[in-house]
């Protein structure tokens, strides 16, 4: 028996890893913008904003991932209306020249939401330390300097939080991609779940898991050069938030 994967289950293999991309993709994106709102919401004056933000990292953070996949899945096409459930089924596609944009199944939907609520309370974290992280003497010489509390936040405090949050938000994007995984038990056929396919349909466990460890191997190293070339670049560039 030839030991290497056909074309067919390499195509699997491209599909799968292509969808698990685009799925990370989404899911860091959506969880960096809601990270940070959710971390300037638990520094916020009112108390209100401050215990729902406070309430919502207790509920998404202390409860395991998959159980929240499943939830997203299940769940909520319960309380959803069955018109919007029909539609969101349905295949959509809109024709921008030789591209074509397709809307994604409601697997790849649930998935995406299901990881951006966990992955934002972790994300959240990392930029509320960052915030923290910055000298209380920041503060005082910018207020010394005659900015305002949005000026020393936006030209002072923010770019300096960011370069101390940046290293372990990366290690969040890394869990995202890792954690990306378990949509396969909602039938969203990612790298994990194709390569489970092949495994049934070929018997060839070592290269079909092989080849799926591989990949997620080379996107955890592609997401940790990023990471040292922007440190790189940072060091080079020097403090230019500081006051």
């Amino acid at each position: 028996m030839n030991g290497w994967l056909e074309p067919k289950y390499v195509a699997w293999l491209a599909h799968g890893f292509g969808l698990t991309l685009l799925l990370c993709a989404c899911a860091i994106v959506t969880a960096t913008l809601l990270g940070f709102a959710l971390a300037l919401a638990r520094n916020a004056r009112s108390r209100v904003v401050a215990r729902a933000a406070s309430l919502y990292v207790l509920v998404f953070r202390n409860s395991p991932l998959l159980v929240q996949l499943l939830f997203w899945y299940f769940g909520a096409a319960t309380l959803l209306p069955r018109s919007m459930m029909e539609w969101l089924n349905a295949p959509h596609a809109i024709s921008l020249g030789v591209f074509t944009l397709a809307w994604p199944p409601f697997e790849f939907v649930a998935g995406w939401v299901g990881l951006t609520c966990y992955a934002t309370t972790f994300v959240g974290e990392e930029f509320r330390a960052g915030i923290r992280g910055v000298a209380s003497g920041q503060h005082r010489a910018a207020a010394a300097l005659g900015l305002t509390p949005f000026a020393t936040f936006r030209h002072v405090i923010l770019p300096q939080a960011i370069r101390i949050a940046t290293p372990p938000l990366a290690g969040q994007y890394m869990n995202i991609v890792k954690n990306s995984s378990l949509t396969m038990a909602i039938g969203l056929a990612e790298l994990s779940y194709t390569s489970r396919q092949i495994d049934t349909e070929t018997f060839k466990t070592f290269q079909a898991f092989g080849a799926a460890t591989v990949l997620y191997i080379a996107t955890i190293a592609a997401i940790e050069v990023a990471l040292l070339l922007w440190q790189h670049r940072s060091a080079h560039a020097g403090p230019r938030g500081a006051v």
